[in-house]
């Protein structure tokens, strides 16, 4: 499965953006059931930011990003976003999508259960 991640850029705090990763090689017929957003800053550990199966019923969040970001996905194209709003200087990262085998279906929130990842795409916060 590749992944490619989109929509990071530069954006006053408080403000908002929409992240995208779209899946696609040996995805045919068999959607990915879970994917995963996980960023990065500098000098910093991957951690995880969100996460959402198949149908979009089951959701995980990090306590950082509760309440601020949703995460959401088309499963017919094999899509999933990551509405950020609220922004605040320190989520300022390179954020990073994922995917986990498709045969699995838990929703997990380390980054060790995922196989697949997307490039990365920068999200900038400035105060």
């Amino acid at each position: 499965v590749q992944l490619q991640a989109s929509g990071g850029g530069l954006v006053q705090a408080g403000g908002s953006l929409t992240l995208s990763c779209a899946a696609s090689g040996r995805t045919s017929g068999h959607s990915v059931a879970v994917m995963g957003w996980f960023r990065q800053a500098p000098g910093k550990e991957r951690e995880f930011v969100a996460a959402i199966n198949r149908s979009g019923v089951r959701k995980e969040y990090s306590e950082s990003v509760k309440g601020r970001f949703i995460v959401s996905r088309d499963g017919a194209r094999n899509t999933m976003y990551l509405r950020m709003n609220s922004l605040k200087p320190e989520d300022t990262a390179v954020y990073f999508c994922a995917a986990r085998p498709t045969y699995q279906t838990y929703v997990s929130t380390s980054p060790e259960g995922y196989i697949s990842w997307g490039q990365g795409t920068q999200v900038t916060v400035s105060s």
